[in-house]
């Protein structure tokens, strides 16, 4: 696997201004990265930076905390579509989760699924790693699979702990191979990435491409 066409490359800081975006989007096709990952609010902007180069744009639905009301996912959801964005990572009801309430988690991701298949865009689900016990880890990668999750993604980058190789591992054990794994949060080096990729991820997200990149390169030479 090349790992660099795994890479969505991040930014979600919560103070980007229009040039980081647009950086963002030189960079991509500079080095060839999979995609760029933004916040709802430069979708436009970034699908125009795009053009014609094949980068996924991708973008986030419910972030970072997910406890919004469904409706309100389903409009923000609807929204992003209309502006072009590929590829949707919407942040699963993390309180519901700590509550057991997986009778109400389960129809959101569902009825998300559907407009996103609808119209012809990938879901993944953010379902925060870092505040699962192995239970609640399995069941909700369950909960995602049987609601039709493309992806099942393990962190928003603001929780205590992002991507760690040992929960990508369990991850995998708990879904089918149909659905696919997106690693994200404190990932900053190419063995880390390749750790991860080795674990069962097929995408990578990190606002620290360049730099894996960079330490790409040095190995391959």
């Amino acid at each position: 696997m090349n790992l660099l066409t795994t890479i969505e490359h991040t930014k979600l800081s919560p103070t980007l201004v229009s040039k980081d975006i647009e950086d963002l989007v030189e960079e991509a096709k500079k080095y060839g990265f999979f995609g760029v990952c933004v916040p709802p609010y430069w979708v436009k902007k970034a699908k125009r930076e795009i053009g014609s180069f094949d980068i996924a744009l991708v973008s986030v639905v419910g972030f970072p905390l997910g406890y919004n009301r469904t409706e309100v996912k389903i409009n923000e959801l609807q929204s992003i579509i209309r502006d072009g964005a590929d590829e949707l990572d919407m942040v699963a009801n993390i309180s519901a989760i700590q509550d057991g309430a997986y009778d109400w988690i389960k129809p959101e991701i569902a009825q998300i699924a559907q407009i996103a298949h609808d119209h012809e865009k990938i879901l993944k689900v953010i379902i925060e790693t870092a505040y699962l016990n192995d239970e609640q880890l399995r069941i909700m990668c369950e909960i995602c699979a049987e609601a039709g999750a493309d992806f099942v993604k393990t962190s928003t980058g603001f929780a205590p702990k992002g991507a760690e190789v040992k929960i990508v591992e369990k991850m995998r054990n708990f879904l089918p191979k149909n659905v696919a794994i997106k690693a994200s949060g404190g990932i900053k080096t190419f063995q880390q990435a390749m750790d991860l990729i080795n674990a069962g991820a097929e995408r990578i997200g990190t606002s620290a491409s360049i730099a894996i990149w960079q330490e790409y390169q040095n190995i391959i030479k």
